[in-house]
Formats: C-alpha cells, structure tokens, sequence
C-alpha cells in the first residue's frame, strides 16, 4: 500500500490505519515530500501504535520537527511490526533525535532507521550511541550531515564496541575531524557486526586515516569504507595501502578528493599486486600524476580481482596511459575503467587502440573531457570496429569534433557490443548525425544514445528519423539542446508511426514550436512503445498543448510528458485536463513555467478527482491565483497525486 498525501490526509489515514491493523496487504506507506508536519505524524504514530502489519513507513522531505519524532518516539515503544522508518530531510533536531533514541532502547523490530539531514548534533548521536550499547535488532543507521562532532563520533564509537547487530553506518557530511577518525578505528578493531562505514567529507585528516589503517589490520568484516573528502593526504594513502597487503575482507574503497599524490599512488599500486579482495578503487580526483599511474598500471598486470578502477581528474598524461593501455593487453578483470578530465594524449591514445584489439574484458570506458583529435583520434576509434566487448563508451564534453565522428559511425557499423554511447557536448553538426544515422541503419546492438548539446540542426534530425524507420535496437535518444526544429521533429514523428522499439525521446530545446509538437501528436496517436517524451522550452504553446491532448484520449503507453517553459496557457491546460479524464497510463505531467492561470488551474483540480493514474502534476511558476491555488489544495488533501505548485 503506497499513497502521498498531506496533513488532513494523513490524520484521516491514521485512523484507516487502525481498522486495517489486520491486513496483511497493508505493509508499505510512502508519505515523502507530502508536507505532512508534526500534526500529520503525530496522527501516524496514533495509528502505529495499534496497526499490526505496516513494515516499511517512508516520511523524508516532509518538516516534521522534534513533536513529531517525539510522537513516532512513543509508537515505536509498542509498535511490534515495522522494520523501515525514513525521516530524512526533515527537522527533528537534537530533541527529537534524542527522542528516538530512547525507543530504540525498548523497540525489537526496527531494523534499518534513516535520519539523514536532521541536525541531531552531538547530543542526538551521543543519545543514539547509548541506544545502541542495548539494541539487538537495528542493522542500518544513516546519520549523514547532522553536524555531528567529534563527541557524538567518539559516543558512536564507543557503542559500536559492544553493539553486535549494526552492520552499516553512515556518517557522511558530518564534522567528527581526526578525533572521531581514532575513535571509530578503536571501534573497529573489536567490532565484528560492521560491514560498511561511510565517513565523506568528515576532515579525519592524517591521523584519522592512518587510525583507520591499522585498524583495518585485524578488523575482519568491514567490507566497504568510503573515506572521500577527508584530506587523508599520502600519509593516509600509504598507511591503507600497507593494510591491503594483509587484509582480506575490504571490497571497496573510496578515496576521491583526498589530496593523495605519487607517493600514495605508488604504494597503493605496490598493495594491488598482493591484495586478492579489493573489487572497487575510487581515486577520483587525487594528483597521483605519471608516476603512480604507471605503478598501478604495472600492478593490473597481475592483480586478478579489481573489476572497477576510478582515475578521473589525475592529471595523467601520455606516459600514465601507456602504461595502462599496456596493461589492457593481460589483465582479465577490470570491466569499468573512468579516465575522465585527464591529460592522456597522442601516444596514450594510440597505446589504447592497440589495448582494445586483444583486451577481452573492459566493458564501460569514460573519456570525456580527453580530446581526441585529428588522425589519432580515427585510429582509437577504428579500433571499436572489432571490440566484442566494451558496452559502455562515454565520449562526452569536448571529446571528439565532427570529422572524428565520422569514424565512430564507420566503427558502429561493424561494432557488435557497444549498447549505450555517450556524445553529449561536442561540437557534432549535421554530417556527424547524418553519419551517425547511416550507422544505425545497420547496428543492432545500440540501445542508448546521448547527443545532447551539440550543434544537430533539421538536416541532422531528418537523417537520424530516417534511420529509426529501420532500427530495431535503440530504446532511448537524447536530443537536448540542439536544433533539430520543427523539420526535424515532424521527420522524428513520421518515424514514430512505424518504429516499435524507441521507448523514451528528449527533444528539450529544441525549437519544434506548435508545428513540430501537432506532428509529434499525431504520431502519438498510433505509437505503442513511447513512454517518455521531454519537449521543455520548446514554445508548443497553446495549439501544441491541445494537439497532444487529443493524442493523449486514445494513446495507451506514454508515461511521462514534460512540458515546461512552453507558453501553455489556460486553453492548452483545459484540454490536457479533459484529455487526462479518459487516459489510464500518464503517471507524470510537467507544467512547471508555463502561463497557466485560475481556469487551468481550476480544469486541472476537477480531473484529479476523478483520474487515478496520474501521480505527479508540477505546476510551480505558473500564473495561478488564489482561487486556483486554494482548490488544487483541496484536492490535494484526498488524491494520490503529488502536485507540485
């Protein structure tokens, strides 16, 4: 049983809740981003007290405050059925944190609690610690950015020492610094419930990572620590990397934005070639430069574990890449490889091409923002002619121009494993998409194509439409901030009609106007696959509006509509409504930043009385009255829909 709704809603819930203590049926309540306050949670404790079947209770994003945590606090004192409360985003405080803690005290039953954004500070962490030291049952606590100290941290800590069911903790974005670094390493060194601990940006410093290091020397469960943002520097970086050469149990690691340098690279590097657990390496954005590339490109010569390894943002150059390309040729693991916003150029780039013609495992490479150029970067790309492998090729960013297009599209031709193939912001005109098309007229592996913010006018958009006349394979195309115009869509529309595989298409920005949007309804009308369309900022206006609202009377698949910052007025807002009382499939309407006034308002507010489908109607930046405004309250307070105005 899912439903959003607000405070009066919420109340008349409760009491259904009491009747329903019976139904096994009723096990889940989703009530996030419903505004519900502390009177609609305090009715929702009153019904928790007695309901006997409710499991999983979701409250995120919903201002409830200390009265409302310290009325959930009360229920969950006798409540014998839930197991998953989320009251993220919220404002419960120190007060209401403390409440809580006093229930997990007594409660048997909860099993994962999420208190995310809250602001509990050291006093709630510090009460939540003492709850922790006597509950048995409690696995998952997420504690994320409640401007927790160093004294809540070192309270944690000490209550993760005796705590034998808690198995993830999460701490991110809080403020323990390298005191509550120490005190969770203590922890872990008797702890053996924890699995995965979660400390972003949390200043541990040094000392906290050299702490954590030696603890994770006998700790033998911690199979995930995610330490990124915590200035750990080379210090922090040799100490892990001399526990990894002994340790059996850490399965991923995260050190993004650590300032780790050569020194820390190369000894991490020297670690991978004895670890034989480690499956995740995160070190985005550290400047382990050249030289601790090349150490950890030596080390996948050997290593038989690492299946993803994240370099972004380095600063490796030619020389770094290789090395690694030198190590595609024998590695047989790695599958997910980011080089993103790297330096690697004419050599690195043609050392790759070599890699791609024998490496027979790499399935996702992402190289945006590294610009392949001229006759190097027709090389790399010929490669992909014969690669069985790679699925995934992010080219995004400035990557590639539109000559070098021109030979990924030759590769696509013969290409049989590429599926999702990411070219967003280059400088690709109407011959790349011309080509591109050419290619899809043959590839049948592609199934994901992102070319948002290029430089596609009409002439591209016609071509690309002609292709998807005879593709069978491709599910999602991105469009987005180009120029295809009202050509371009009718021709995309005239596809449509006949293409039975396209499931979602991002036309944003795109200059289509009232004719692109009328085509694009008429092909809606005998299309069977779309589900998603995104047509924002595109000046349909009214007609467009009241085109794809006859559309919208007899199609069956379309899920999603996004119609923002498109000059729809009342008529276009009326006949989407009167559209929407016979349509059973549109679930998402996105009006946001149109000139919708009082009577639109008013059409709308009518037909969620009766529709039952949609469920999510967003209508913020309009022109809506009082009036209107007052009556989409109204309904608001008994529908399913979660209207956004």
């Amino acid at each position: 049983m899912s439903q959003k709704i607000r405070t009066k809603g919420a109340q008349a819930l409760a009491e259904a809740l009491k009747a329903l203590r019976t139904m096994a049926s009723a096990t889940i309540l989703n009530l996030q981003d419903c505004e519900i306050g502390d009177d609609g949670a305090q009715a929702l404790a009153e019904a928790l007290k007695t309901n006997s079947t409710l499991t999983t209770l979701y409250l995120q994003n919903n201002s409830i405050g200390s009265n409302g945590a310290q009325a959930l606090t009360e229920a969950l004192k006798t409540n014998s059925t839930l197991t998953t409360l989320n009251l993220r985003n919220n404002s419960i405080g120190e007060n209401g944190g403390v409440a809580l803690a006093e229930a997990l005290k007594t409660n048997s039953t909860l099993a994962t609690l999420n208190l995310e954004r809250n602001l509990i500070r050291d006093n709630g962490g510090m009460a939540l610690a003492e709850a922790l030291k006597t509950n048995s049952t409690l696995t998952t606590l997420n504690l994320g950015g409640n401007s927790i100290g160093d004294n809540g941290c070192v309270a944690l800590a000490e209550a993760l020492k005796t705590n034998w069911t808690l198995t993830t903790l999460d701490l991110n974005g809080n403020s323990i610094g390298d005191n509550g670094g120490v005190a969770l390493a203590e922890a872990l060194k008797t702890n053996s419930t924890l699995t995965t601990l979660e400390l972003w940006g949390n200043s541990i410093g040094e000392n906290g990572g050299v702490a954590l290091a030696e603890a994770l020397k006998t700790n033998s469960t911690l199979t995930t620590l995610k330490l990124g943002a915590n200035l750990i520097r080379d210090s922090g970086g040799v100490a892990l990397a001399e526990t990894l050469k002994t340790n059996s149990t850490l399965t991923t690691l995260n050190l993004e934005g650590n300032l780790i340098r050569v020194n820390g690279g190369v000894a991490l590097a020297e670690a991978l070639k004895t670890n034989s657990t480690l499956t995740t390496l995160n070190l985005r954005n550290n400047s382990i430069g050249e030289n601790g590339f090349v150490a950890l490109a030596e080390a996948l010569k050997t290593n038989t574990t690492l299946t993803t390894l994240n370099l972004e943002g380095n600063s490796i150059g030619d020389n770094g890449g290789v090395a690694l390309a030198e190590a595609l040729k024998t590695n047989s693991t790695l599958t997910t490889l980011n080089l993103e916003s790297n330096s690697i150029w004419i050599k690195g780039l043609l050392a790759f091409s070599e890699a791609f013609k024998v490496n027979l495992t790499l399935t996702t490479l992402h190289l945006k923002g590294i610009k392949t150029t001229g006759n190097i970067a027709l090389v790399l790309l010929k490669s992909l002619e014969s690669k069985t492998t790679l699925t995934t090729l992010n080219l995004g960013y400035k990557s590639i121009e539109d000559g070098e297009a021109l030979a990924l599209c030759k590769a696509l031709k013969t290409n049989s494993s590429l599926i999702t193939l990411d070219l967003q912001s280059n400088t690709i005109d109407d011959s790349g998409a011309q080509a591109l098309a050419e290619a899809l007229k043959t590839n049948s592996t592609l199934t994901t194509l992102y070319l948002g913010v290029n430089s596609i006018g009409d002439n591209g958009g016609v071509a690309l439409a002609e292709a998807l006349k005879t593709n069978s394979t491709l599910t999602t195309l991105d469009l987005q901030n180009n120029s295809t115009g009202d050509n371009g869509a009718q021709a995309l529309s005239e596809a449509l009609k006949t293409n039975a595989t396209l499931t979602t298409l991002d036309l944003w920005h795109n200059s289509i106007g009232s004719k692109g949007a009328v085509a694009l309804a008429e092909a809606l009308k005998i299309n069977f696959t779309l589900t998603t369309l995104y047509l924002q900022n595109n000046s349909i206006g009214d007609n467009g509006a009241m085109a794809l609202s006859e559309a919208l009377k007899t199609n069956t698949t379309l899920t999603t509509l996004d119609l923002w910052g498109n000059s729809i007025g009342d008529n276009g807002a009326q006949s989407l409504a009167e559209a929407l009382k016979s349509n059973s499939t549109l679930t998402t309407l996105d009006l946001w930043r149109n000139s919708i006034g009082d009577n639109g308002a008013l059409a709308l507010a009518e037909l969620l009385e009766t529709n039952s489908t949609l469920t999510t109607l967003s209508l913020e930046y309009n022109s809506i009255g009082p009036k209107g405004a007052q009556r989409l309250y109204w309904v608001s307070q008994t529908t399913s829909c979660h209207i956004l105005k």
